[in-house]
């Protein structure tokens, strides 16, 4: 009897035009655990593979219509990866290296002897995980890497825009001050009549407006700096947080922005609700930034999704959109100070740059992906537990 040794099942393509042995082979590798789909012809099988993928294709080489070769040769050239297991008659090692010359993993000769043609389905299958094992490590690694560069980049400009935003603030106060005194003489009796009084007023509206503009960024900046040259955050403020609730408090205060233009806001959360150990005045901070963003970027009638899920060790809140989305080019500079893609007026350009901040002093991580007039994908992973 055979005995099933494959715990998860590999799905084959089995692909020959003798019916029977066709038939045969599928129910015994069946039984072995393997998961079987078969047709006949080769033209059938690229339409099968194009519906729904297979790890493995066992191919035979002469068969009506399109031979196994020129099927081969189509299925290396589709984008997802499948290695292809030929099988020959003995009159056909010619096709079989021709066949491995074209991307083959391996051949066979008829009649296929069962055990060697599952090692050879093993082995093929060994290979695609080590191949995607190794993509993903250099994935990570490419990823730690733009990190690294990301966090260098962004420490320097924050120290060296520190000393900027301490320069700035001086003669900030010397402007709203001396626009102070100018107000309170255009606001003497004898000034009453003075003419193009209200020209002279909205001008200095005008600059108290830039003022305090300019005062918010330097008061940014400086939080951002402060919070950079510190490796973590001040141990006192964690506290074991249900981020359900903190997502549902954060909404709470971003709705009436939202409602306005009929965007809704949607939280799913997994069971039980996933909790961080953090501080959650500063992750409430990052959260109504990174959904009021969101919420600007959406078209109105639209909706904006946060979704919280953990395992032991790591928790994620995600905030998704469907809006304007970020070209290529703006993506990699998104974390920086000063850099916004928004009106004059809307933004400043240090919101992303303070919440990476924060979440760098968490002790965790925050990722973005986006696609133009597709939307945007905020990622934060923070620590479970102390």
């Amino acid at each position: 009897m055979e005995k099933t040794n494959i715990t998860d099942p590999i799905d084959v393509l089995l692909v020959d035009d003798e019916d029977d042995f066709r038939q045969i082979l599928s129910k015994r590798l069946t039984r072995r655990g393997i998961h079987v789909r078969q047709t006949d012809r080769g033209e059938n099988a690229l339409q099968m593979l194009e519906q729904e993928s297979a790890e493995i294709v066992i191919l035979d080489i002469k068969m009506p219509g399109m031979d196994g070769i020129e099927c081969l040769r189509r299925i290396k050239k589709m984008p997802d990866m499948t290695e292809v297991i030929m099988l020959t008659g003995h009159a056909d090692i010619q096709g079989g290296v021709e066949g491995i010359k074209s991307g083959a993993f391996d051949y066979l000769s008829k009649p296929v002897e069962l055990e060697h043609l599952i090692r050879k389905i093993k082995q093929a299958h060994h290979k695609m995980q080590r191949i995607q094992a190794e993509k993903e490590d250099a994935a990570f690694k490419e990823r730690i890497t733009q990190q690294m560069v990301v966090a260098e980049r962004l420490v320097a400009l924050g120290t060296m825009a520190s000393g900027v935003a301490h320069e700035i603030n001086n003669p900030l106060a010397v402007i709203q001050d001396s626009a102070g005194w100018l107000q309170q003489i255009l606001d003497k009796s004898e000034m009453q009549n003075m003419p193009r009084k209200g020209d002279f007023q909205k001008g200095l509206e005008r600059i108290e407006k830039a003022v305090k503009r300019a005062g918010k960024i330097t008061q940014q900046l400086l939080q951002a700096v402060k919070t950079q040259t510190t490796d973590t955050a001040d141990p006192s403020s964690f506290v074991e947080t249900d981020l359900h609730k903190l997502a549902q408090e954060a909404i709470t205060l971003v709705e009436p922005e939202a409602s306005l233009r009929g965007i809704s806001i949607s939280l799913t959360s997994q069971e039980p609700h996933p909790s961080a150990w953090t501080d959650p005045l500063q992750l409430l901070q990052v959260l109504l930034n990174l959904l009021s963003n969101s919420v600007q970027a959406t078209d109105d009638g639209e909706q904006v999704f946060i979704s919280l899920t953990a395992t032991l060790e790591e928790a994620k809140i995600i905030v998704k959109d469907n809006g304007c989305g970020i070209s290529r080019e703006n993506l990699a500079r998104i974390f920086e100070p000063f850099f916004t893609t928004k009106e004059a007026d809307q933004g400043t350009g240090m919101g992303l740059y303070v919440s990476w901040g924060i979440i760098t002093s968490l002790g965790g991580l925050i990722a973005v992906e986006s696609e133009v007039s597709k939307g945007t994908t905020f990622t934060i992973t923070l620590p479970v537990k102390k």
